[in-house]
């Protein structure tokens, strides 16, 4: 399986190191084309490459990690939601932070998941996600 993993780039970079844990968790389910995002060497300065759009055509899912507010990644969620995807976006409450109402409501939409989620329970909120789709 081929996995799209968004996470904030230019909109800060304070959970790279949440990103990094779940792409690991990710790669024991298939591929993950978009590994670069959890690399703590990318700046929110981000990268000079137009090929990220072409890996949202070869993917089946999409996981995203929204706590960190970034536009970027609600572009790529509604790239994915026009491309009818699976989508599963993770959110942590213990940040302080709201998550979007437009995410947060977006379940109403085919193959949209928001949880809510610790950094200790990752792997198991993966785990079932992955296991809930076969």
């Amino acid at each position: 399986m081929k996995v799209y993993f968004c996470g904030s780039i230019r909109g800060g970079r304070d959970d790279v190191h949440v990103y990094r844990r779940i792409v690991h968790a990710l790669q024991s389910y298939g591929t993950v084309l978009t590994e670069h995002v959890s690399s703590a060497e990318l700046s929110d300065r981000g990268q000079r490459s137009h090929t990220e759009n072409s890996y949202a055509h070869m993917n089946k899912v999409v996981v995203a990690e929204v706590t960190q507010p970034s536009l970027g990644v609600g572009y790529e969620l509604g790239r994915a939601v026009d491309m009818k995807k699976k989508i599963f976006c993770l959110f942590r409450p213990s940040s302080g932070r709201i998550l979007s109402a437009m995410i947060r409501g977006a379940t109403d939409v085919e193959n949209f998941v928001v949880r809510d989620y610790s950094k200790d329970e990752v792997e198991k909120v993966l785990e079932q996600f992955f296991k809930s789709r076969d």
